[in-house]
C-alpha cells in the first residue's frame, strides 16, 4: 500500500495516539455506566471517539491524494512558547494588564508581517477584553497592575 496523503496519514496517527492515551489514561478509575458516570467515562468515550475518527483518518491518507507534510515553523513554536512562559511566570507581579500586553506583542513578533500599530490596538482590545471577561464578569482575583503602580 502506498500513502497517497502524508498530511493525513500523520494527523490520522497523532489522532489515535491521543485517542488511545486518554484511553489507557482513565483506565485506572470507574468508568460508570451512562447513567452514573464516573470519572473515567468522558475521557474513555472522547478519547475512543478520537480513536476513531483517527483510524479514518489514517486509512483515508490511502485512498486520497493530499497535501505533504511541510516542516515545522521553529521561529513562530519559539515565540509563542516564549510569550506563554512570559505571561504564565508575570501575571502576578507585573499584573494582568502589562502580562497581556507582553503577550500580545511577543507572539505577533512570531509572524512575518508585524505592525507594531495593530498589535498595540489588538492588546490593548485584548486586555480591556480580558478585564471585562475575566475580572469584572467572572469575579476572578487576577492582579490588574504591579504594586507599585496600583
Amino acid at each position: 500500500m502506498r500513502i497517497k496523503s502524508p498530511k493525513d496519514f500523520w494527523a490520522g496517527l497523532m489522532f489515535i495516539g491521543f485517542g488511545l492515551f486518554f484511553m489507557i489514561g482513565a483506565g485506572n478509575y470507574d468508568l460508570g455506566s451512562t447513567e452514573r458516570m464516573g470519572p473515567a467515562y468522558f475521557p474513555t468515550m472522547l478519547g475512543g471517539l478520537m480513536a476513531v475518527v483517527g483510524g479514518a483518518v489514517f486509512f483515508q491518507s490511502f485512498v486520497v491524494s493530499g497535501g505533504k507534510v511541510v516542516a515545522i515553523p521553529l521561529r513562530l513554536l519559539f515565540f509563542i512558547t516564549v510569550a506563554l512562559l512570559l505571561f504564565g511566570y508575570l501575571l502576578k507581579p507585573i499584573g494582568l494588564v502589562l502580562a497581556l500586553a507582553l503577550l500580545v506583542v511577543v507572539s505577533a513578533s512570531a509572524g512575518h508581517e508585524f505592525k507594531l500599530r495593530e498589535v498595540l490596538l489588538l492588546a490593548v482590545a485584548l486586555t480591556v477584553l480580558s478585564v471585562l471577561v475575566f475580572v469584572k464578569g467572572l469575579g476572578q482575583p487576577f492582579p490588574l497592575l504591579p504594586k507599585f503602580l496600583g
